[in-house]
């Protein structure tokens, strides 16, 4: 069955509205965080001398937390602004001790936003069995 973009669209938000009132009656789960999202944003005041100063150390201890597995996915900030993190932790202290750890912030040069990422719950609507949560 092909379905094209013009019907995928009503055929999402449904699925989305069933999920949702569906989960309503249901007390909300918390996901297990399997990773840290972490945005790092370089500090207005900072001048751009002083970041190139602490950069070669700053690419050397990155690298090093990257080859100890700790960094899962890294991307440049589309605005030039820092730098996007995924971090393979399971809380986000976890990944607040790998990035205080690194020149950067030790310097105090960044801003450091931490997110918990985990299963999208939701989703355990769809494998539940048929009349589960309906009070049957």
């Amino acid at each position: 069955m092909t379905v094209s973009r013009t019907t995928a669209a009503p055929l999402i938000a449904s699925l989305f509205a069933v999920l949702s009132s569906s989960l309503a009656a249901q007390a909300p789960a918390t996901p297990p965080t399997t990773a840290v999202l972490v945005n790092l944003t370089v500090k207005p005041d900072i001048d751009r001398s002083q970041i190139t100063k602490v950069m070669p150390d700053e690419v050397r201890e990155t690298v090093k937390v990257y080859l100890d597995g700790k960094i899962q996915q890294w991307y440049a900030r589309g605005d030039g602004r820092g730098v996007i993190f995924i971090l393979n932790a399971t809380t986000v202290a976890d990944a607040q001790a790998v990035m205080e750890s690194l020149p950067l912030s030790k310097a105090g040069f960044v801003n450091l936003e931490y997110t918990a990422l985990g299963p999208l719950t939701p989703l355990r609507a769809l494998i539940a069995p048929p009349g589960a949560g309906q009070g049957k």
